[in-house]
């Protein structure tokens, strides 16, 4: 039994950055962990990753990686690192070995994908488009978060051909979202039997840490008692 707290690693989607944990992170620190969101760019897959790396470096181990949506796949590649001993998937793609993002959404189409323009080369949610990604959020924080949305480069899902996955040597715990137009919850339900993740189902859009956050906050706390008694 480990009486050591382990640190928490949060890890953002597409459309997003680390502060889209805000209302789950106070919690965990209250309860005495050290926690801290790395925070990448959407630019390339490895680059993404390297990140992840580098935060590691920057905190106290064992850590949890919490990742939310393409979040899920930077945790995969990044949690085979010695210093991580679980993985919590929030609404969240999960690639094998071989297979990219793109592999996963394409089995299992979503609604959001028609409210998307590439501009720029980076993928921009439309304004319409929040109502597929929060849609459970009051007005103004759909508004707040359309706002400060970040685009990913344009083929970012097509970068991911991982040589090892970290869910399949690491403890798993799945948020899965039954109210997802973002990640097909069929395709949430499909990575996390294939994961054989703990699953907690919840009512709520793409976005629970943003709308039903005691949830989210209560698997973190489930991931952290079972890896301190092992």
């Amino acid at each position: 039994m480990s009486t050591k707290k382990p640190t928490i690693v949060f890890c953002h989607g597409i459309w997003a950055d680390g502060s889209c944990f805000s209302k789950v992170i106070p919690a965990l620190q209250a309860d005495g962990h050290e926690v801290i969101a790395a925070q990448y760019g959407l630019d390339s897959f490895e680059e993404d990753v390297a990140t992840v790396k580098r935060t590691l470096n920057r905190v106290g181990s064992p850590v949890i990686l919490v990742g939310h949506s393409y979040g899920g796949a930077t945790i995969t590649a990044a949690g085979t690192d010695d210093r991580v001993v679980g993985l919590v998937y929030i609404a969240a793609v999960a690639p094998d070995v071989g297979e990219t993002v793109q592999d996963q959404l394409n089995k299992y189409p979503s609604d959001i994908f028609s409210r998307v323009e590439v501009a720029d080369g980076r993928a921009w949610m439309l304004p319409n488009g929040v109502e597929f990604f929060a849609g459970d959020l009051p007005e103004a924080e759909q508004k707040l978060v359309w706002a400060t949305h970040y685009a990913p480069v344009a083929d970012l899902f097509l970068q991911q051909k991982l040589k090892d996955v970290a869910w399949k040597s690491k403890p798993t715990w799945y948020v899965l979202a039954k109210k997802d137009h973002t990640v097909n919850p069929d395709l949430q339900r499909w990575v996390s039997e294939r994961m054989n993740a703990v699953v907690t189902e919840v009512d709520s859009s793409h976005v629970p840490m943003l709308s039903k956050p005691e949830i989210v906050i209560d698997v973190i706390r489930k991931a952290v008692a079972t890896i301190q008694n092992s």
